[in-house]
C-alpha cells in the first residue's frame, strides 16, 4: 500500500534502518489539515478564529503548527512555546510573543502601552491588573494583524507560566475582526484544565489502517505482520511512538519482535529515551543535562556552563548524531519528552551540581530572579541568604503583577529558611499570593503546613483568617463567617489593627451569607464577639462600629456612625487602594441608610478608580453597583449599558459573581419566562454557594416582578424570605412589596406587621424611607387617610430620582380612586403612571396601569417594545457609544475588544439602520432606551 504512494524514495535518516519521509509526517492527519485550513481561511477573510489543539505526547500537535506555519505564507507568523522551567517566571511567554512585535507598533492608549511595558519589564511601575495587560495585547495583535493577517502559534501552552496563560485565554475569547489566528498546542494530562471553554480540535491516535502504513514506510527491514501488528497495537497509533520505538531498537530485536516493550505508547516513550541518553559518553551526558536544566533555550548560556564544568564542544556530536539534542544558535531537544528523560535520569546530585552550574553562567545584574531560582535548586540545605534573595525575587515578580511566580518564589524561599517562625511567615505569605492568584488548593496546602510551622498564636491566627477569606474568595460563603471571627479572636491579644480588620472582614462575611451562615457565623455572633474598645477613625473602624450597633441596638442607632463612615470615604483623602478596599463598604451603607443620592454618588467613584486604576476585579463588583443604581432611578439607557459592560467584564475575569443588576432590572422589565429562568437559577446558585445575600436580592425581584403582573400570591411567600434576610436595605424594600402582595392577597394583618418593621428598619429620615412608608400605610388606611398618604408618598418620590416607585405609587393611588369610584380623578393618575411606566420599560407594571385605564372607560394602546431594527444589546450599546462621539479605541477600552471589532459592530449597526455614517445615529438613535 505504502509503495502506491511513492514514500520511500524520499527519506530523512536518523537511523541505519530507520528513515521518515516528510510526506508521512501527518499521515492520516487530513481532516485536522482541513480544520487547520478553514480557521486560515477565516483569517485571509478579515475574521479571527482560535482553536486549541489538544492530544498525548508525540500525537503530532507540534507538527500540524508547523503546518499552519508553512501554509502561512502571505501572513506574518508568530511562534512561541512554554518552556517547563519557566512556569514560575511572570509574563515569561508574552515577552517571546509581544516584544518582537512592539517595535513595529503605533502607540497604544497609554494605560495599555504602560500596563504592557510593566508587564514585559520595560519600564518600572505598579504592578498592572492582568487584564488591562490582556487588552493591550489584543490591541496590539489587531495592530499588527491590521498591516498583514496574523498567526499566533503557541506550543507546549500546559507550561505557560500562569499570568501569560491567563492573558492569552482573555485575548482567544475577544478576538472577532482582527485577521488573527491564535492556535494553542496543548498536551493532554487529567490536571491541564485551562483552555477547556476555547474551540478545541482533540487528536487521537492513527487508525489502524493508517498506523500500519506509516510503520511500513519507515522501516527498511521486514517486519513479521505479527510484529508490526503488536508495534501498531501497543503504541495507539501515537505517531512519536511508532517513530520512536523502531529508531532507538536494533535492527534484529525489530525484526523478530523480542526487544518490543511491553507498552509502547508515548507515556512509555521517556523509559526509551533514559536507555538511549544511558549509552552516550559521560560529557555528552553532562552536556544535555544542562541543556535540559535551562529553560531558556540559549546556547550561549549553556556554552558557558559547560565551561565550568570541563565540558567541550565535541561533547554535542554524540548527541546531535542520535538526533537528541542540536545546539547551535538555540537549544533544541528532539523532543520535550527527550528533556525529561534526561533529568529523570540525573541523581538529585547531578541535577544540583548543573543547576549551580547554569546559576553561575547568568547574569546577576540582568536576569537576578532565574539566577537566585537555580541557586536555589542547587540548594542542599537551609540557607538564609538564599531565602531572602528569593523573597526579593517575589516581591520583584508581585509588582509586576506575578502573584503565581510570587508565591513560587516564597515557598522556595521558605523551604530554605532555617528559623521556623521566619519559615512561617514565608509560608503564610505564599499562601496569601496563591490566594490572590486564584489557586485555592495550593494555597490551602500550604496553610496546613504553616499551621504545623507556627510557633506562636498570631500566625495560628492567620492561618485561620486566610482560610476564611479563601472560603468566601472560593465560593463557599457559609463557613467563612465563623472561621474568621474564631481568627479575629485568635488575634485580638497579639495584633488589634489585624484583629479588627478580621472581625470586620467577618461582618461582611456574614451579610453575605446572611441566613445561610453555618453555626456562630451570623452578624449578631460577630457583633457580640467585637470587643468594646475605642475605635479608629478609618471608613472600616466606623463600617465595623455601625455593623455591631445595628446587630445589637437596632438600626436608629447604627445610622449616625454608618454616615460617617460612609463620609469619611466619600469626602476623605483616600488612596486609590484605600477606595478599592473601602468604596463598596461604603455603598452598601448608603444603601442601607436610604440616601440614594449618596449611594449613587459612592457607587460611580469606587467605579472610576477602580477603572482608572485597572483593576478589573474591582470593577466587576463596581459596574454590578452602578447598574443597581441606574436601575432603581428607572434609567434603563444606562442600566442597559452597563450591562454589557458588566458582561464584558465577567467574561473577562472569568467572574460568577451574582448578577444583582440583572435581577432587579428582569423583576422592573416584567417578562415573566426570561424572569422567572434567570430569577430562579439565580437564587439556586446563591443557596448553593451559601450565599444568602445573592438569594434575597433574587427573591425580591421575584415579588417585584409578580406584583407586576398581579400575581401577588406569588409575590408574597418571595417577599417574606426576602424581608427575613440580614441586609437591611433589601429587607426595607421586600417589606414594601410584602405590605402591597398582602393586602392584594386578602391578608391585612401579615400586612400590619410588616409595616412596623419597615418603621423598625428604618436608619435614617429620608424622602426614600419616608415615600416607602407612606405608600405602604396607605394601602392599610382607608378614606381620606388613605388618599392623604398616597399623596405624601407621591410628593416625597418626586423628591428622588426613583422614578419607577413613583410611577408605582401614581399607579397605586389611581387604582383606589377608581376603587372609590372617583373614575376622572383615578384616570389622571392612571394616565401618568402609564405614560412613566412605557417610557421606562416596565412592561408589567404598564400593563396593569392599561387595564385600570381600560376599567375607567380611556383607552389607550399597548405600546411595543422599541426594536432598535434588531440591534443585539452590544450593537445599541456600541452605536449608543461612538453617538457620544468616543472613538473605536475608546470603545473597545471600555468593552474589553480591539478598535477593528468595534469598527466591525458598527459595520453592522450602519446596515442594520440604513445609514452611512457616525453623525447619523444622532437622528436614527433615541435618546432614551425603552428597553432594559
Amino acid at each position: 500500500m505504502v509503495a502506491d504512494h511513492g514514500l520511500r524514495r524520499v527519506r530523512r535518516t536518523y537511523h541505519d534502518d530507520v528513515a521518515v519521509p516528510p510526506e508521512l509526517v501527518l499521515w492520516g492527519r487530513s481532516r485536522e489539515r482541513e480544520e487547520l485550513e478553514r480557521a486560515s481561511d477565516c483569517v485571509r477573510g478579515g475574521e479571527s478564529a482560535v482553536l486549541v489543539i489538544r492530544g498525548e505526547a508525540g500525537i503530532g500537535k507540534t507538527e500540524l503548527m508547523r503546518y499552519c506555519a508553512a501554509r502561512a505564507t502571505d501572513c506574518r507568523v508568530a511562534q512561541i512555546a512554554g518552556i517547563e522551567g519557566e512556569l514560575e517566571l511572570p509574563f515569561a511567554a508574552l515577552h517571546q510573543l509581544c516584544a518582537p512585535l512592539l517595535t513595529d507598533l503605533p502607540p497604544l492608549p497609554e494605560p495599555q502601552e504602560r500596563a504592557l511595558r510593566i508587564a514585559l519589564g520595560l519600564v518600572d511601575g505598579r504592578a498592572p491588573d492582568q487584564f488591562l495587560v490582556g487588552l493591550a495585547v489584543l490591541s496590539s495583535l489587531a495592530e499588527v494583524a491590521a498591516k498583514q493577517p496574523l498567526v499566533c502559534l503557541i506550543d507546549d501552552a500546559q507550561w505557560l507560566d500562569e499570568v501569560s496563560s491567563r492573558v492569552l485565554r482573555f485575548v482567544a475569547r475577544r478576538l472577532l475582526a482582527e485577521s488573527v489566528l491564535l492556535v494553542f498546542a496543548i498536551r493532554e494530562a487529567p490536571d491541564v484544565r485551562a483552555f477547556g471553554e476555547l474551540p478545541t480540535l482533540t487528536l487521537e491516535g492513527l487508525n489502524r489502517d493508517d498506523a500500519r502504513d506509516l510503520l511500513n514506510a519507515i522501516v527498511s527491514v521486514q517486519l513479521d505482520a505479527k510484529v508490526r501488528d503488536r508495534i501498531v497495537a501497543e503504541t495507539g497509533g501515537n505517531p512519536l511512538a511508532l517513530l520512536e520505538v523502531p529508531r532507538l531498537m536494533a535492527a534484529a530485536e525489530l525484526a523478530g519482535g523480542f526487544g518490543v516493550p511491553p507498552t509502547a505508547a508515548a507515556g512509555q516513550l521517556q523509559d526509551l529515551y533514559i536507555r538511549c541518553f544511558n549509552a552516550l559518553p559521560e560529557p555528552t551526558r553532562q552536556l544535555m543535562l544542562l541543556a535540559a536544566t535551562d529553560p531558556t533555550g540559549d546556547a550561549t548560556l549553556v556554552w558557558r556552563a559547560a565551561q565550568t564544568l570541563g565540558i567541550t564542544r565535541d561533547a554535542a556530536a554524540a548527541a546531535a548524531e542520535k538526533d537528541l539534542l542540536d545546539i547551535r544558535s538555540r537549544v533544541r531537544f528532539r523532543h520535550p519528552l527527550v528533556r525529561s528523560a534526561v533529568q529523570a535520569a540525573a541523581s538529585p546530585a547531578e541535577r544540583r551540581a548543573a543547576h549551580l552550574a547554569i546559576a553561575s553562567a547568568t547574569d546577576a545584574e540582568t536576569d537576578p530572579d532565574r539566577r537566585v531560582w537555580h541557586l536555589a535548586s542547587a540548594a542542599a540545605e537551609p540557607d538564609e541568604e538564599l531565602a531572602g534573595e528569593l523573597e526579593r525575587s517575589a516581591d520583584r515578580a508581585q509588582g509586576r503583577a506575578g502573584l503565581a511566580a510570587a508565591a513560587a518564589f516564597l515557598e522556595r524561599s521558605a523551604s530554605l529558611t532555617p528559623d521556623r517562625k521566619l519559615r512561617a511567615d514565608r509560608i503564610l505569605a505564599a499562601a496569601h499570593a496563591h490566594q490572590h492568584a486564584g489557586a485555592f488548593d495550593v494555597a490551602r496546602g500550604l496553610l496546613a503546613e504553616a499551621e504545623a510551622t507556627a510557633v506562636d498564636e498570631r500566625q495560628g491566627a492567620l492561618v485561620d483568617v486566610l482560610r476564611g477569606q479563601i472560603d468566601r474568595a472560593a465560593g463557599t460563603s457559609a463557613e467563612a463567617p465563623a472561621r474568621l471571627l474564631r481568627a479575629a479572636q485568635r488575634l485580638e491579644p497579639h495584633d488589634a489593627r489585624l484583629a479588627r480588620d478580621a472581625y470586620l472582614d467577618a461582618a461582611v462575611a456574614s451579610m453575605v451569607a446572611g441566613s445561610l451562615a453555618g453555626p456562630g457565623g451570623r452578624l449578631i455572633d460577630v457583633a457580640l464577639a467585637v470587643p468594646r474598645a475605642a475605635s479608629g477613625s478609618e471608613p472600616g473602624d466606623y463600617m465595623l462600629e455601625g455593623l455591631v450597633q445595628y446587630a445589637t441596638l437596632g438600626p436608629s442607632t447604627a445610622a449616625p456612625t454608618l454616615r460617617r463612615g460612609v463620609d469619611a470615604c466619600l469626602h476623605g483623602e483616600l488612596s486609590p487602594d484605600q477606595w478599592l478596599h473601602w468604596g463598596g463598604l461604603a455603598s452598601m451603607g448608603a444603601l442601607d441608610l436610604g440616601d440614594y443620592e449618596t449611594w449613587a454618588k459612592v457607587s460611580a467613584r469606587q467605579a472610576d478608580v477602580a477603572r482608572s486604576s485597572g483593576a478589573l476585579g474591582p470593577l466587576v463588583v463596581a459596574v454590578s453597583l452602578e447598574r443597581l443604581v441606574a436601575t432603581v432611578a428607572g434609567d434603563l439607557d444606562r442600566a442597559t449599558s452597563l450591562g454589557v459592560e458588566e458582561d464584558a467584564l465577567k467574561d473577562a475575569t472569568g467572574s460568577n459573581r451574582t448578577p444583582y443588576g440583572a435581577l432587579l432590572a428582569a423583576g422592573y422589565r416584567g417578562r415573566p419566562d426570561p424572569a422567572a429562568r434567570l430569577l430562579t437559577t439565580t437564587a439556586e446558585e446563591a443557596s448553593a454557594r451559601g450565599e444568602g445575600l445573592g438569594r434575597q436580592l433574587a427573591d425580591l425581584a421575584t415579588a417585584i416582578l409578580n406584583n407586576g403582573l398581579g400575581r401577588y400570591s406569588v409575590a408574597l411567600p418571595a417577599a417574606l424570605r426576602a424581608s427575613q434576610e440580614t441586609y437591611a436595605a433589601w429587607a426595607r424594600w421586600a417589606l414594601g412589596e410584602l405590605i402591597e402582595a398582602a393586602v392584594h392577597s386578602g391578608k391585612p394583618e401579615l400586612a400590619d406587621g410588616a409595616l412596623q418593621r419597615l418603621r423598625d428598619l428604618t436608619m435614617e429620615d429620608s424622602h426614600w424611607s419616608a415615600a416607602v412608608e407612606a405608600r405602604s400605610k396607605a394601602l392599610l388606611s382607608k378614606g381620606a387617610a388613605a388618599e392623604s398618604c398616597y399623596l405624601d408618598s407621591i410628593d416625597h418620590f418626586a423628591r428622588t430620582p426613583l422614578r419607577p416607585e413613583l410611577a408605582r405609587t401614581h399607579l397605586l393611588y389611581g387604582e383606589w380612586l377608581r376603587r372609590a369610584d372617583r373614575r376622572l380623578d383615578a384616570r389622571d393618575q392612571l394616565r401618568t403612571a402609564h405614560a412613566l411606566l412605557t417610557d421606562i420599560g416596565t412592561e408589567a407594571f404598564a400593563e396593569r396601569a392599561r387595564h385600570e385605564l381600560l376599567a375607567v372607560g380611556d383607552s389607550v394602546r399597548r405600546r411595543k417594545p422599541e426594536s432598535h431594527h434588531d440591534l443585539t444589546a452590544q450593537e445599541l450599546h456600541i452605536a449608543r457609544l461612538a453617538r457620544t462621539g468616543r472613538t473605536n479605541a475608546e470603545i473597545g477600552e471600555e468593552l474589553f475588544l480591539s478598535a477593528r471589532t468595534v469598527e466591525w459592530h458598527l459595520r453592522k449597526v450602519f446596515t442594520k439602520l440604513q445609514i452611512t455614517s457616525r453623525k447619523d445615529l444622532q437622528d436614527t438613535l433615541p435618546s432614551r432606551s425603552k428597553q432594559l
